[in-house]
């Protein structure tokens, strides 16, 4: 889960928009890399898929970090390694037509929103059509929530308790809060608790090394159980590739004290639910 499409050679961006990418994203010094290379990179890390989140900014930056048509086009030619997500910036005007389009025309996969960086509140009216459009069309949607480390991001957007409200109101959107929603840990674990519909993935913006920020977020911040006891069904890997490396996030999962079965639900079977709409419990 949780890859950005911005940074693929194959979107063939002029200079100019790979630099508006960068300032974007904060990834100043980061190149493209072709398809071939983020295959071999799977391979090598035991991935299956990667899920490409890209972003629209319409009204904020009039940019894009990938468009709908350029992840269409990726997944069309490469169905065995990519699943592609719509992305709309909810101020558009002909937002609900937008994400239409992409699940009707484009096939893609679930919708992205990045609150922080869009600059909405998840709880806005404004938001309520397109909660609705993927309700219709069984599509879930992934929140970018907590602290984002791109620029003139502002955390007051997606501080997890402002989706409660969503997931209470949309029983059967299944929805994304990214990397934990960091650093409010402890607010998505109640979430989840609480509403089966709430997903996470395991995108934290590491301070350190990704063996010891897990180790403090899963076994210190919460109690040490509460994944593998009661929260492994609504856990799914992520990396927020390029900006976090996946090798080494995916080594850190495997050392943590966690069953077997726990390990498998959160690397695949979780995200094959998140997906499809597949059952809460085993």
């Amino acid at each position: 889960m949780h890859v950005s499409p911005a940074f693929i050679d194959e979107l063939h961006q002029s200079e100019t928009q790979l630099q508006t990418c960068r300032r974007l994203t904060g990834l100043y010094e980061t190149d493209t890399q072709p398809v071939s290379f983020m295959k071999t990179m799977c391979k090598v890390s035991d991935i299956e898929m990667l899920c490409l989140l890209p972003l629209d900014l319409t009204t904020t930056h009039n940019a894009y970090l990938g468009t709908n048509e350029q992840v269409a086009q990726l997944v069309q030619k490469d169905s065995d390694l990519f699943i592609g997500f719509a992305s709309v910036d909810p101020h558009r005007s002909d937002a609900v037509d937008v994400v239409r389009h992409a699940f009707l025309n484009l096939h893609l996969s679930g919708l992205v929103l990045h609150p922080s960086q869009q600059r909405f509140y998840p709880n806005e009216e404004l938001c309520g059509a397109l909660y609705e459009v993927c309700e219709e069309f069984n599509k879930p949607i992934i929140f970018h929530a907590g602290m984002s480390a791109r620029p003139n991001t502002l955390s007051k957007y997606a501080h997890p308790l402002l989706f409660e409200e969503v997931a209470c109101a949309y029983p059967h959107l299944r929805i994304c809060l990214s990397g934990f929603a960091w650093p409010w840990v402890r607010e998505v674990c109640m979430l989840m608790l609480k509403y089966k519909n709430v997903y996470t993935d395991t995108a934290l913006l590491y301070f350190d090394n990704p063996k010891e920020f897990y180790h403090q977020s899963f076994c210190i911040d919460i109690g040490a159980h509460w994944i593998d006891r009661s929260l492994r069904h609504q856990i799914m890997f992520g990396s927020d590739e390029p900006r976090l490396e996946q090798r080494r996030m995916i080594e850190a999962i495997y050392n943590m004290d966690w069953r077997e079965r726990t390990k498998q639900m959160i690397f695949r079977e979780n995200a094959l639910d998140f997906l499809n709409g597949g059952g809460f419990y085993d």
